[in-house]
């Protein structure tokens, strides 16, 4: 298996420390330059599905189980049963407001990546395909 990177983050957010609320965050995706033409009509869309590499350094063991949000107050589940970034391949999928697109630029808000972080694909927010109806979630998802 191998990905591309198809771009990359660019923003003022490059640790923890620095981090504002990400749904606040405005981020540029400079995807490269021999996929500008993919681009075109993109910003038809309000909102786009951005994929990227969460890549964590230092983490060399992935928990199966994990309190939520890392609150050890939240009860203690499966990975798998979170949006924890500690992940076994650290792809990460945001849904975000797609602000502005010039040439191979698009300006997005709420994207929650890091500066430099890599962008493996971008797809389009379609309603009623990429939402359904009558979903249920645990409990204690819903508290906070």
């Amino acid at each position: 298996m191998k990905l591309t990177s198809i771009g990359l983050v660019r923003n003022g957010i490059t640790n923890k420390s620095n981090r504002q609320k990400w749904e606040n965050v405005i981020s540029e995706i400079i995807i490269i330059p021999e996929l500008t033409e993919a681009l075109d009509n993109l910003d038809k869309f309000s909102h786009i599905i951005v994929l990227f590499w969460s890549y964590r350094p230092g983490k060399k063991s992935i928990p199966c189980k994990i309190h939520m949000q890392h609150n050890p107050g939240r009860p203690l589940v499966v990975l798998f049963a979170t949006r924890s970034p500690d992940r076994p391949n650290p792809i990460a999928k945001t849904t975000v407001q797609l602000l502005e697109l010039r040439e191979n630029i698009l300006k997005v808000k709420g994207l929650d990546a890091f500066y430099g972080t890599p962008v493996i694909d971008i797809k389009p927010f379609i309603p009623g395909y990429d939402s359904v109806e009558g979903t249920s979630v645990p409990e204690w998802v819903r508290k906070k």
